[in-house]
């Protein structure tokens, strides 16, 4: 399984994870019926549909995959999924006007996963279009895919390395992130007014740069110490860091303007009260 990603329908938010091996998106079933029933209790419509296919003995509940899934507290646990083919089924015992319009979006969103595994370039460009969308710069966009990229090599360096994926890479991550900022991953988004928004799709050009010079610094020096497993790995966490913390105070000092600040990208009715 590749790591869970958020996908958006109708401006809804929609949790899943692909299955290389079985080529296969598996979706989050209780956000699937929270977009399709608009229900404020949307756990506990599933957990009726389920008792009801359950006694039907319907195959459709035998299909059910349980999957780690980030929550809005930011912890994963284990979330009822299906696979497109199943979700589809599912949304036959669901009466909605959104269905018809879910089921298109559905086959639209998995035919974008098999065109992007052939060319991962359509993938950068999906995201490029995305953040247009969104009224991000093109200064922000690359300095946004830039960072991406620089990420992305640490976590190869981490996963060639003994670290565990997720937890010990959160943990490494808030290091990181705490040693340069002075504020934990939680207090940065905290600052920014975020919940289970991703902190980076809210940072400002200067944030971004600096959180990419800390990855940066931090990958450079593990593979100068040959860092391996999570504790030799949190040193140059620290390092790393420390060298875009030093960065950060000696920018502050010049301008006497703050790098790490609450600015984001919410809407005006979301957003703290200070940056109204």
């Amino acid at each position: 399984m590749t790591k869970a990603e958020i996908v958006l329908f109708q401006q809804n938010r929609i949790r899943r994870v692909y299955d290389a091996q079985k080529e296969e998106w598996y979706f989050s079933v209780v956000d699937v019926i929270s977009v399709l029933t608009d229900s404020v209790a949307p756990r506990r419509y599933w957990s009726d549909l389920k008792g009801k296919l359950r006694a039907e003995g319907s195959q459709v509940y035998e299909k059910i995959v349980q999957l780690k899934l980030e929550a809005s507290d930011g912890k994963s646990y284990l979330t009822d999924c299906f696979s497109a083919e199943h979700v589809l089924r599912v949304i036959q015992s669901i009466p909605s006007p959104k269905a018809e319009p879910f089921k298109l979006w559905l086959a639209k969103v998995g035919y974008e996963r098999v065109q992007e595994i052939a060319d991962p370039e359509k993938a950068l460009n999906r995201s490029r279009a995305y953040w247009q969308r969104m009224g991000r710069s093109e200064k922000w966009i690359q300095q946004r895919m830039m960072g991406q990229e620089i990420r992305n090599k640490l976590t190869d360096y981490w996963k060639n390395n003994e670290v565990k994926e997720k937890d010990e890479y959160a943990i490494l991550t808030n290091i990181i992130h705490e040693e340069w900022s002075e504020l934990s991953v939680a207090g940065h988004k905290e600052l920014k007014g975020l919940q289970t928004q991703n902190l980076r799709n809210h940072m400002t050009d200067a944030e971004l740069v600096f959180t990419a010079l800390a990855e940066l610094s931090t990958r450079q020096i593990a593979e100068t110490e040959q860092a391996k497993g999570l504790e030799e790995n949190k040193i140059p966490a620290k390092k790393g860091g420390k060298i875009a913390k030093d960065a950060r105070l000696a920018l502050e000092e010049k301008t006497g303007k703050k790098v790490v600040t609450g600015q984001n990208f919410l809407s005006a009715g979301k957003r703290p009260k200070e940056l109204k």
